[in-house]
């Protein structure tokens, strides 16, 4: 089965930087969104958080980018052929709107999803090398299930407490030396990175991010819409006893 999704921006209009209030006010949450794209991502990292985006920007303005390395379809399909035992033609493509050289220059928000394409070969390595560079211009960083491995490779979590994918924790971890990983932890939160562990806790991630920077009643009537019941725990995560990950780090903890 193949089939293309168009991507477009979400919001009434592109939007500039978004500037602070003065005195004592919060500063305003951010508007400007972006994916960060490769071949052989997972759709549910992706289209999970965004879905609920999608219906916050019915409330609020948001934009949204997809970015890749060209303006070619991005493919969700086995990233080599020994993971294709059967031979299925079981893809979907996605079409960017920017690349990373030619990037949006007001995002506020990153997402960074996991994948094969992160686990097995090399078609992630343009994401880590976006991630390094753009990190120091967002407002939060966040990434869905072993999308931390691609944040890891990039240094940006050196230092910093982070979660992902139980089932890939072997495998992720050796590419973060300097990172403070936690587990059990459905999510974590360290300054403004946000990491969240296997594909379906993204949902919850975007929960608990709409709860801080923009408005509980807000994400209570979202989730009643897409009717998601949420992990509202960052320590609910039974998938680290299921796969034997040994407890390390402090899921309560947040910065």
């Amino acid at each position: 089965m193949k089939f293309n999704l168009i991507s477009c921006l979400v919001g009434v209009s592109a939007a500039s930087a978004v500037c602070r209030a003065e005195g004592n006010n919060p500063p305003e949450p951010p508007k400007n969104y972006a994916v960060a794209m490769y071949n052989s991502f997972d759709i549910i990292d992706v289209f999970g958080p965004i879905d609920v985006l999608f219906y916050l920007s019915l409330m609020k303005q948001l934009n949204l980018n997809l970015i890749a390395e060209t303006m070619d379809p991005v493919w969700m399909r086995p990233p080599n052929q020994e993971l294709n035992k059967f031979d299925s033609n079981f893809t979907a493509a996605f079409k960017p709107t920017h690349t990373y050289d030619n990037p949006p220059d007001n995002v506020e928000v990153l997402i960074v999803p996991g994948g094969l394409g992160m686990r097995f070969g090399n078609s992630s390595d343009i994401a880590v090398d976006y991630v390094r560079k753009t990190y120091p211009k967002l407002k939060y960083l966040l990434t869905i299930c072993t999308g931390a491995g691609i944040a890891a490779k990039a240094g940006v979590l050196d230092g910093k407490r982070a979660t992902t994918n139980k089932s890939a924790w072997k495998e992720v971890m050796p590419l973060g030396p300097k990172v403070k990983w936690v587990s059990p932890a459905r999510w974590t939160i360290d300054g403004n990175i946000w990491t969240s562990s296997g594909v379906t806790s993204g949902f919850d991630l975007i929960f608990e991010f709409i709860d801080k920077i923009y408005d509980k009643e807000v994400s209570r009537k979202i989730q009643g819409a897409v009717e998601h019941v949420r992990a509202k725990d960052a320590c609910d995560d039974p998938f680290a006893e299921w796969h034997k990950v040994p407890p390390t780090g402090d899921c309560k903890a947040s910065s």
